[in-house]
């Protein structure tokens, strides 16, 4: 399979509790209305970007039953799933980044832990 700019992400997957986001330019204020300070900005580096892909979540100890050998392994492994889906604006905090350069593209690895707040489009 050729790698097209339509395609590009959908061979990533991304693991655990991290989620993939592509920052955007650096703005006091985003869409919605919410100011963030420049002093907040330059002291503890808040980043933010649009989630472009979720891991699955937290994995979930499963007890180990003798009858259930039966069964695959993806029936085996359960998660609990991140609160972040995929487009969302996800307000981060830089330190616990990791960036990469994808295809030409910058993008941020990201836990949940530095996840500080997403925004959504749809109403809550």
């Amino acid at each position: 399979m050729k790698v097209t700019s339509d395609n590009k992400l959908k061979k990533l997957i991304v693991v655990g509790d991290r989620m993939l986001i592509r920052p955007v330019k650096d703005s006091d204020k985003t869409e919605s209305g919410l100011y963030l300070p420049p002093g907040v900005q330059e002291k503890e580096k808040i980043q933010k970007g649009f989630v472009i892909k979720v891991g699955p979540g937290y994995p979930l100890p499963m007890p180990a039953d003798d009858d259930d050998l039966w069964k695959g392994k993806e029936d085996q492994i359960k998660y609990l799933p991140l609160q972040a889906q995929e487009g969302d604006l996800a307000i981060f905090l830089q330190r616990g980044a990791i960036e990469v350069i994808y295809e030409g593209e910058k993008y941020f690895i990201v836990p949940q832990a530095s996840i500080l707040m997403l925004e959504r489009e749809e109403d809550l």
